[in-house]
């Protein structure tokens, strides 16, 4: 599985994370944009008032995933295994992983971090 993980460039512990999701990656495969490029909503096919709902993952295939799913289908790229993805959609897992996320991404920015990708890379945001 390739494809683009898009993530909140303004957030620190978002881009935290994204650091660690590189760390992970085995494959050379997983790529990484901020949600604040020019294009991310167009090529996503959400509208702009929604681009920094979740983070959301574009495949190769043109599907996109949002939220933990989107968590799981990068760090699957990353690892090289479907595995993540795979738990992920077992019954019962998906509603908990979800709730997790929508929490976590709701409070953001309480968390500590690192400097923020936007900050460090202002040209791709």
């Amino acid at each position: 599985m390739t494809g683009v993980l898009f993530f909140d460039g303004r957030c620190g512990m978002c881009t935290r994370s994204r650091n660690l999701l590189l760390k992970f990656d085995r494959t050379g495969d997983l790529r990484t944009e901020p949600l604040q490029a020019d294009d991310a909503a167009r090529r996503l096919g959400i509208p702009e008032s929604q681009r920094l709902d979740a983070a959301r993952w574009l495949d190769a295939s043109g599907a996109v995933y949002t939220g933990a799913e989107a968590v799981n289908a990068a760090l699957s790229c990353a690892l090289g295994t479907p595995l993540p993805l795979r738990v992920y959609r077992l019954p019962g897992v998906r509603a908990l992983q979800e709730a997790v996320y929508r929490w976590v991404a709701d409070h953001r920015y309480r968390f500590p971090g690192t400097t923020p990708y936007c900050e460090s890379h202002p040209v791709s945001c």
